[in-house]
């Protein structure tokens, strides 16, 4: 740990250090240039983009919600300025009043920011797998429900190692059109997440280990079957592409709002960050569109601050929370990750304007403010980009934070969570 300290080049960044040993909430703004995105990403993004296009119709048919959009899954962007200052009073701090939610705890199929990334691998996956199967798929997606092609489809299996969202989403697509599909869960992983998976005909392996362990897990189990495809977490470029579609959206909706983004009036995102494929792949979609006046900020638990931990040393993913103490279980189940990928941190490093830390109580008592105030129905993860607003002390121009997860969770597991949160905003008011 001293050796890890001692090779940080600035007072700033071993207080930073300090910080995340101490699980003390903190912000990071690294020293950043010109923002240049790789551009090698680009037509990954712009395929991922005509895929789903492409699906649309069977996703509008296996999907009602999705109707409204004619099969595109996509969220909606809500201004929250009433939340702003309620977050502002109960803070003791300025949060920018033109304040912003995207609403990916309503997104359709799986109700998280992990959705498009995962149904993107699993559409790209099948027709891969149709191909191979010699799949005639002239007739379009829709071909997909016919019960000769699920027989075919159900021969092959997707596997995936998550703390939650990212099994949900690839674990209920994957299931819809027909494929196998493992779900390896980390210890953090939610009952009820897991068994709306099992509902849903998807078999759920459960480990007593961390999100890494999971991980590796399913590698494992899938290297050892030939009709296995791995959804790699850490490293996939099609999970990236996938997220990086929703930045570029993003942009057609602020267009839509008439909202505008220069250099007079930036863009500043909260993203939630577990390993980081996420918000690296978002980062990547508003830069390509934005470049250096739209600014990404990551958001992490004070127990898992994998990424910024990994940035901070330039290490990546060669250096995990526990060589610092930390790794404790978090409320924030969708951003309980020890390492992080470091393909996200390799392509999207140079690209991030900020970091920060926040805490559980913090995090449960922004989901009631959020719930009471403006009708939000939240996971603690969803919470991160709400209380990390304005952190970066910078208030103009746009101010969004990324909701995830809410809209699935059961009413009794929410119920508890919302008292929970209004219990400690109760101690705190006494205090």
């Amino acid at each position: 740990m001293q050796t890890l300290r001692d090779a940080l080049s600035s007072d700033r960044d071993r207080a930073v250090f300090d910080d995340l040993v101490a699980g003390r909430p903190t912000v990071w703004v690294p020293d950043r240039g010109t923002q240049n995105p790789d551009t090698a990403f680009t037509r990954l993004v712009d395929d991922a983009e005509a895929r789903f296009r492409w699906f649309a119709p069977l996703i509008e048919e296996l999907f009602p919600d999705t109707r409204e959009l004619g099969g595109i899954i996509e969220s909606p962007l809500t201004k929250v300025s009433t939340l702003s200052d309620t977050l502002s009073h109960e803070f003791g701090r300025p949060v920018p009043r033109n304040l912003w939610v995207k609403r990916d705890d309503a997104l359709a199929v799986s109700g998280s920011v992990k959705s498009r990334g995962g149904i993107h691998e699993v559409l790209e996956t099948a027709l891969t797998v149709a191909a191979d199967l010699g799949v005639d798929l002239s007739p379009g997606p829709t071909a997909f429900l016919e019960e000769s092609v699920r027989e075919k489809m159900v021969t092959r299996r997707i596997v995936v190692g998550s703390t939650g969202n990212l099994g949900m989403s690839i674990g209920l697509m994957g299931a819809v059109l027909g494929f196998s599909v493992t779900v390896h869960m980390s210890h953090d992983a939610k009952q009820w997440k897991k068994d709306k998976l099992r509902n849903s005909g998807v078999e759920v392996v459960e480990h007593d280990t961390d999100f890494t362990e999971a991980v590796r897990a399913g590698r494992r189990a899938a290297d050892a079957d030939p009709r296995a495809h791995f959804i790699d977490d850490e490293n996939s470029r099609s999970l990236f592409a996938g997220y990086a579609v929703a930045g570029r959206r993003l942009a057609g909706q602020l267009a839509a709002a008439s909202v505008q983004v220069d250099e007079d009036n930036p863009l500043t995102v909260y993203l939630p960050c577990g390993i980081g494929g996420a918000p690296g792949g978002i980062t990547y979609g508003l830069a390509t569109i934005f470049g250096d006046n739209v600014r990404c900020v990551f958001v992490e638990p004070v127990s898992m601050p994998a990424f910024l931990l990994g940035r901070l040393t330039g290490l990546d993913d060669g250096v995990s929370v526990t060589d610092i103490g930390r790794g404790e279980l978090t409320v924030a189940d969708g951003l309980a990750v020890g390492r992080p990928s470091g393909f996200v941190g390799a392509t999207v490093g140079s690209l991030i304007a900020c970091y920060a830390t926040v805490t559980d109580d913090d995090l449960m008592r922004v989901l009631a403010l959020a719930h009471d105030s403006a009708a939000l129905r939240l996971e603690p993860s969803a919470c991160a980009g709400l209380l990390a607003a304005g952190c970066a002390g910078e208030d103009r121009g746009t101010h969004i934070a990324w909701l995830t997860g809410g809209s699935l969770m059961p009413d009794e597991e929410y119920a508890a969570l919302l008292t929970a949160g209004r219990r400690l905003l109760t101690t705190q008011a006494r205090n």
